[in-house]
């Protein structure tokens, strides 16, 4: 019943009283009221106006399949989609799963992961209700000496996905925006709306700092790919961090003051990377995708600090080629430095 009654609500923009609820679906006005009672303590802020009856003005950041799919508008990305309360990471779940036959499209999402993790084996934050845990199962027909560029395809989905999210943030429904938290962080103005940039190989940053971090892992043979998952870590409603990464890292509460729909910010990623998959097939490599990653690399341009096994060396970041290797003028001449594990720092810091 308070699932109907939940559904109305949303559909409806103004009041709706409890006689008109109760005449839909046959129950009485005492029935539609706990119903109610029950969606308020669920966290749902429905206001209630005598001789008006009730309106939705706020939901609850749950993310469940069916919020997901309410907002995924793609062809396969996100299809199916299982969303899980905790696991250990969702790229080892991904994994499991495409071990056990699941589909390409298949999209793993937790509130918490227990081990999440990024490059390098390095620990993930991944606290429940908090961020935005996913991974995407893809089972290309590519050489398998190309998986690495898929990394900078969800990177340029993640991207344009957060700066929609930033920018809509402003303009929202009090139905979409629940809260704005009063003297912790100041409301933004349309020409303080932070930057969102690309920081190669796998970060995505705001303002200078970062808010999105992807994992890339396959399973191959000598000559072909049997899967590859994609994991992306989305900081959305986090307040503080830990102090080993409270200097460089940032979050969507913390660059607009608002709580955004994860749901929305997921379904909106998988249209994105949808989109730029589609592209990066026709040529299988970044030749139709370089130029418009180009100018959303916070790199390019830049002296940057590449962290080899091999060496460490200083140069000015170019951009990357078709094959998503970072171009970096050096004293030596032109470096093609491929992700691997190779780290890229700004001379000064982070970017």
């Amino acid at each position: 019943m308070k699932e109907k009654i939940l559904q109305l609500l949303r559909e409806t923009d103004g009041f709706l009283s409890g006689q008109e609820i109760s005449k839909m679906f046959g129950v009485t006005r005492t029935s539609v009221w706990k119903a109610i009672r029950q969606l308020e303590e669920m966290g749902y802020e429905i206001e209630a106006v005598r001789n008006r009856g009730y309106h939705l003005c706020s939901e609850p950041d749950f993310l469940t399949n069916e919020r997901i799919r309410e907002y995924l508008d793609t062809a396969w990305a996100g299809h199916p989609v299982q969303v899980c309360d905790s696991v250990d990471s969702t790229n080892n779940e991904a994994k499991r799963r495409a071990e056990s036959g699941a589909s390409q499209g298949l999209l793993v999402i937790s509130e918490q992961q227990t081990a999440g993790r990024g490059r390098h084996g390095r620990a993930w934050d991944s606290k429940k209700g908090e961020g935005i845990f996913m991974s995407l199962l893809l089972r290309p027909d590519i050489e398998p000496a190309h998986a690495s560029m898929l990394t900078l395809v969800m990177g340029m989905a993640v991207r344009d996905a957060l700066e929609m999210t930033v920018r809509d943030a402003q303009g929202m429904t009090e139905r979409e925006v629940p809260e704005r938290i009063a003297n912790k962080v100041p409301e933004m103005t349309e020409c303080e709306s932070p930057d969102v940039q690309i920081k190669w190989p796998n970060d995505i940053i705001c303002s200078g700092k970062k808010i999105c971090g992807i994992l890339t892992e396959m399973s191959a043979q000598v000559d072909c790919i049997n899967h590859i998952v994609i994991g992306v870590g989305i900081n959305v409603h986090n307040q503080e961090f830990p102090e080993e990464v409270r200097q460089t890292a940032t979050s969507v509460y913390l660059e607009t003051g608002t709580h955004i729909c994860r749901a929305r910010l997921a379904a909106r990623c998988m249209c994105q990377f949808e989109g730029y998959y589609a592209r990066f097939l026709e040529t299988q490599d970044l030749s139709g995708l370089m130029e418009e990653y180009n100018t959303r690399l916070v790199n390019c341009g830049r002296q940057v600090r590449v962290l080899d096994f091999k060496e460490n060396y200083t140069g000015l970041a170019k951009g990357i080629n078709a094959e998503g290797e970072l171009l970096v003028e050096t004293e030596d001449g032109l470096k093609c430095v491929a992700a691997g594990e190779v780290s890229v720092r700004g001379v000064y810091g982070y970017v």
